[in-house]
């Protein structure tokens, strides 16, 4: 699985710390910008410097959602390559140069935002209109990112080319699947920011289609939490198992699971929009049974994971139905992390087949419910594993020790964050099954009953969201510590081994052709047809409005 000779060096390692840079520079933002939305909705803070609550949302989806987890994945993905196939220095090359354009994209979005000028939230629906700088620096995000994907399909066409009939590295497959996932998700989002929203923003078109850019963006928003996903599931396939001294349970089962991602994570679109006219309810159902697919890789990594947990601790010898959970290595932050992260994945997943069933929708579109799951899922799952990745990750780019006392450290950051985030999420959960929408500042709704239902639960979002911003505080001293003040030394590159006697993987699952043909089959028989009847019968398009409404 690892090429030990295949070292990180200090060209290699500034390239991925680069990116690690950014990404906890916006967790230290956009976390400030949570913990004011959530004081806000309490009704007992108000912005100072005539500051604009939807300009705060807007900066908290934008660089936590998307700058944070894009860069953070980037940069961890090309560690994994350099340390399982290599980057040549041509290619390394590229890859500063798709860093510095997706910074400047970066600084462009952000910049429009804090001015005032893109209060349109994190999906950027029409006909809320920002500022052209805003789509411009999106457009380059993406085309930066671009530059990653390319870089890293080029090194696996190379080791492919040199190592004829032998099996790719599975962290390094594991790479290539999710980079093809983000390259052709993002194809739709670039389309709707290129085509509709940059022109209309610069005032060569007078209206948008909202239905055609808003199906666009979910082409695209579905599979980016599977973006996010993937690298967390790379760490617990992968990773974890040699934290905890076993070895990974089926190498076959991983990557079957990362190819039925890539096929049934990006057909799935309009199960965010349901309760959406215009789209043939035909399509809806179709595309809500292709998301019901994604369950099943997300139980085979569950079956994974508990069989790798369960086999090595028997081997050392714990006995019992559950004695194996004994062994697991509890007091190891590079374990606890992200096994909390795996264990908030039930009910997040559990909330996610009830956002995409028809009925139950029904009772939660658009409710605060959303924005609780949404939090459970990526805020908790996803990024407690990032963060127990960073344990090992940032001193092994550095050259530092993880010690005993930041290892602490990583322990109460790691139950705070959970605290925080149960009371927060749970809060989100509770006031959404009530009717509270999400998306929305805070009022009493002119004294209405129901909404005075909701008034307790946002005290506990705030209090959940001051606790979490404690563990924000805390996991960037953590950062800064391994990255600058940790003693010297060589830390542990945790890549685990396969089952000595797992069965051989079948040579079908790296037929790249194979998978991607299957990926754009699904697409465009999920797509076309009714993309086709969107165009054919939409209603004339919407002019742009500003918010604040008058910015126009």
């Amino acid at each position: 699985m690892i090429n030990e000779k295949l070292g990180l060096s200090k060209q290699e390692t500034k390239l991925s710390m680069a990116y690690i840079y950014v990404a906890f520079i916006a967790l230290l933002i956009g976390g400030l910008m949570g913990l004011l939305q959530t004081l806000v909705r309490s009704g007992t803070f108000t912005l100072p410097w005539g500051i604009d609550y939807y300009q705060v949302l807007t900066v908290h989806g934008v660089i936590l959602g998307l700058v944070l987890t894009t860069f953070f994945i980037i940069g961890f993905q090309f560690t994994l390559i350099n340390k399982t196939i290599g980057l040549t220095v041509k290619q390394r090359k590229i890859s500063w140069v798709g860093f510095w354009v997706m910074l400047v994209g970066t600084v462009m979005s952000s910049i429009t935002i804090l001015l005032g000028k893109a209060s349109v939230l994190y999906t950027f629906y029409a006909p809320l209109k920002a500022h052209p700088a805003f789509y411009i620096g999106l457009a380059l995000v993406i085309i930066g990112s671009w530059v990653a994907c390319f870089v890293n399909f080029r090194q696996m066409f190379l080791w492919r080319k040199y190592h004829k009939n032998e099996k790719s590295p599975l962290l390094a497959f594991m790479v290539v699947i999710n980079m093809l996932l983000w390259f052709i998700a993002t194809l739709g989002v670039a389309s709707t920011v290129l085509i509709q929203f940059i022109p209309w923003s610069l005032g060569y078109a007078d209206t948008i289609n909202i239905l055609v850019s808003r199906t666009l963006f979910w082409y695209f928003g579905h599979p980016l939490v599977y973006f996010w996903l993937l690298p967390a599931y790379m760490a617990w396939y992968a990773i974890i198992p040699k934290i905890i001294g076993g070895k990974i349970f089926s190498d076959s089962l991983a990557r079957l699971a990362f190819v039925l991602f890539l096929m049934f994570s990006i057909p799935v679109g309009f199960h965010h929009q349901l309760t959406e006219p215009g789209i043939d309810p035909m399509w809806k159902f179709i595309q809500v049974v292709l998301t019901f697919m994604v369950i099943i890789p997300s139980l085979l990594t569950a079956f994974s994971m508990f069989a790798t947990f369960e086999i090595t601790g028997r081997k050392k010898g714990f006995q019992g139905i559950f004695g194996w959970v004994k062994h697991l290595p509890w007091k190891d932050v590079r374990f606890f992390a992200p096994m909390v992260g795996m264990l908030a994945f039930i009910p997040a997943g559990t909330g996610g087949i009830i956002n995409a069933s028809h009925q139950l929708n029904a009772v939660v579109h658009n409710t605060i419910w959303v924005t609780g799951h949404f939090h459970l899922t990526v805020a908790t799952t996803v990024i407690l594993t990032f963060f127990g990745i960073s344990y090992w990750l940032i001193p092994a780019l550095t050259g530092r020790k993880l010690t005993a006392e930041i290892n602490k450290l990583g322990i109460i950051q790691t139950i705070i964050w959970t605290i925080g985030m149960t009371i927060m999420s749970g809060s989100m959960h509770i006031a959404g099954l009530f009717g509270a929408p999400r998306r929305s500042a805070y009022s009493t709704y002119g004294g209405t009953e129901q909404a005075s239902e909701w008034i307790g639960y946002q005290y506990s979002q705030a209090i959940g969201g001051s606790i979490l911003f404690i563990g924000i505080i805390l996991m960037v001293y953590i950062f800064i510590k391994l990255a600058f003040f940790a003693p010297k030394g060589i830390e542990e590159f945790p890549i685990a081994e396969e089952e000595p006697d797992a069965e051989p993987t079948p040579k079908f699952l790296e037929n790249w052709k194979l998978w991607i043909g299957l990926t754009i089959a699904l697409i465009l028989f999920a797509y076309t047809i009714p993309f086709i009847e969107i165009i054919q019968h939409s209603p004339p398009g919407s002019p742009p409005f500003a918010w604040p409404i008058g910015n126009n």
